[in-house]
Order: C-alpha cells, then sequence, then structure tokens
C-alpha cells in the first residue's frame, strides 16, 4: 500500500510539473495572455539609427509605450540587407515581447537565398510607403539626373551610388534606374539608409539611392542635392524636386514597412499589438512625422498587410526571375 502511495503521489507531482511546463511555454493559454503586456518589450529595426526605418520604429515605439504601459527598447540590428534584423527577429520567442519593424526586403531577400517570406511572420499592420530619391553631394557636377545619366553612359559601372544595403530595396531602385535609362551604376552598401546618406554627403559616392525620409533632412540643409525622386509624383515634403517620370525616366519604386512579431503569436497577444500599432500609426504624431519627412502614413489591419506582402513577395519573385 505505501508503495502505491508513492506511486500516486509521484503521478500527481509530474502531471502538476506538466501543466506548470505547458503555461509557462505560453502556448496561447488564457493564464500565459490575461495580463498582457507584464514586462517591456524589444522592437527590432534592420536598419542603423537615424534613418528612415528607425525613425518609423522609434516613433511608433513612443506611441505605442503610452497604450501599452510598457516601456519599449529599440534594438538594431543592421547588416546583410536586412538578413540580420529579420532573421533575428524571425528566431525570437512567439510571446509578444519580442516586435520588430519589417520593411519591403522581407518580400525580396527569399529570392535572393535567404530563409525569409513573408509568412514567417505575424503581421500586425502596414505602417507606411516611402518612395526613393536619387541624390548627390552638394558640389557635384551633376545639376540634372539627364547629366548624371549621361556621365553614366561615358564612364560605365564607375559611378558609384551608395544604398542601405546589398540586396535591400534601395540597391534593387539604383539597378532599376539604370535598367530603365540604359545605363550602368556601380552600387556601394551600406548598413542602412543613415550611412548610405552619410557617404553622399561626405563625397565618398558620387550618389546616393535612399527614401525622400532619410534623403531630405540633408537635402533640405544643403548638404545634398535631390535629382528626382522615382514616385507616381512629387512628394510634399520635396515639392520642387520633379519625379524620374517627368524627366523622361518612366520608374516608380520604393519602400514599404510593416510591424510584426515572430509567427505564430497567440491571438490575444497578437490582437492586442495590432490595436496597438493600429492606434499608433493613426496617431497625429506619427502622421505628422512621416508627412513631413516625405513619406506616405498607413495604417492597416494584419489581414490586409498580410495579403499586400504576400503580393510583393510573389511580384518580386517574377522581377527577380527576370
Amino acid at each position: 500500500m505505501r508503495s502505491r502511495r508513492v506511486a500516486i503521489a509521484a503521478l500527481a507531482v509530474a502531471t502538476s510539473l506538466a501543466v506548470t511546463a505547458c503555461a509557462n511555454r505560453g502556448g496561447g493559454g488564457e493564464a500565459s495572455t490575461a495580463n498582457y503586456p507584464s514586462k517591456d518589450l524589444t522592437l527590432v529595426v534592420h536598419a542603423g539609427a537615424g534613418g528612415g526605418s528607425d525613425l518609423t520604429a522609434r516613433t511608433l515605439a513612443k506611441e505605442m509605450e503610452a497604450d501599452l504601459g510598457k516601456s519599449i527598447v529599440v534594438e538594431n540590428r543592421t547588416g546583410g540587407g536586412g538578413r540580420v534584423g529579420l532573421t533575428y527577429l524571425k528566431d525570437r520567442p512567439a510571446d509578444g515581447y519580442s516586435i520588430g519593424f519589417i520593411p519591403v526586403e522581407v518580400a525580396m531577400l527569399g529570392h535572393q537565398g535567404a530563409d525569409i517570406k513573408p509568412d514567417q511572420y505575424t503581421i500586425l499592420g502596414q505602417v507606411m510607403n516611402a518612395p526613393a530619391t536619387l541624390s548627390v553631394p552638394a558640389e557635384s557636377p551633376y545639376k540634372t539626373l539627364a547629366e548624371f545619366i549621361a556621365a553614366a553612359k561615358a564612364a560605365p559601372g564607375t559611378i558609384t551610388v551608395s544604398n542601405s544595403g546589398a540586396g535591400a530595396i534601395w540597391e534593387a531602385a539604383t539597378l532599376a534606374l539604370g535598367e530603365s535609362a540604359g545605363v550602368t551604376f556601380k552600387p556601394v552598401p551600406y548598413d542602412g539608409g543613415a550611412p548610405a546618406v552619410a557617404a553622399g554627403v561626405s563625397g565618398e559616392v558620387k550618389a546616393v539611392m535612399a527614401g525622400v525620409s532619410e534623403s531630405g533632412a540633408a537635402a533640405k540643409d544643403g548638404r545634398l542635392r535631390v535629382l528626382a525622386v522615382l514616385a507616381p509624383e512629387r512628394v510634399s515634403s520635396l515639392p520642387d524636386v520633379p519625379t524620374a517620370k517627368e524627366l523622361g525616366v518612366d520608374l516608380v519604386i520604393g519602400g514599404w514597412g510593416l510591424m510584426g512579431a515572430p509567427a505564430n503569436l497567440p491571438s490575444e497577444v497578437k490582437q492586442r499589438l495590432a490595436d496597438a500599432v493600429h492606434k499608433a500609426a493613426s496617431s497625429a504624431t506619427f502622421t505628422d512625422v512621416m508627412s513631413k519627412a516625405g513619406n506616405t502614413p498607413m495604417a492597416t489591419s494584419p489581414e490586409d498587410a498580410a495579403a499586400f506582402a504576400e503580393s510583393e513577395f510573389q511580384r518580386f519573385g517574377e522581377i527577380y526571375q527576370q
């Protein structure tokens, strides 16, 4: 009898431990999400501090902190044209305490050999679009897009153009501009838009391809001269800068940004975060910051954002197959 009582007691303890372990793993049960968030969050950004993605993420983080009642620490994990940051976010625990800014590269890198696709993340909403700009240093001899293209034709593959990273959207924009204009540039990758712009300002490269939010400030204070925006129409923050199409180069290309988290986020946590993202992206502060930077602020649903990202993944797949 004594041995039987010991066995029953041991079974009871084992069962209790198993239940506790399941709860601690955060498998989506009520006990693991009822008090979410109970600690500070980390927001992963794939690009360096000071760039357009970083500006977007930090502005959203401040707005979301007020709603969630917890601090959000922005963590810049740069490299590989977004590979490093996106891989790190993908591999974090799906507990709601690691979120991230997910750029257009999530739809591109999977076609370049990386294990990165939109469906590997929990998408919380789209928050912005960002048209590309081509800029040159203030002291550059190139005053117009036509002069710049002429120089590239005269010296194929030697005109250096900085971008935010190998395989990233601004490198793709540089290659697309060359293809549309019938010339070949020499893309020079950096770890993010801010260092790419700095290289342009210093004259380390002949030009810089970056988003409006990244090149706009340097253009306004006279350190860069923006030759064209690669957008359907002129942007409000740079009203005097013509579109490439106006100048005879029929090209529209740019970046965009979503907010997301690792895949398989518990539904209650996903809904809480999606609501916070939507509220932050709809705020007057975020809208004002994005508009002044030349970006288009957005606040879409998780479902619409996920569908958009998947359609972009398919579109870039077709582009890379060409």
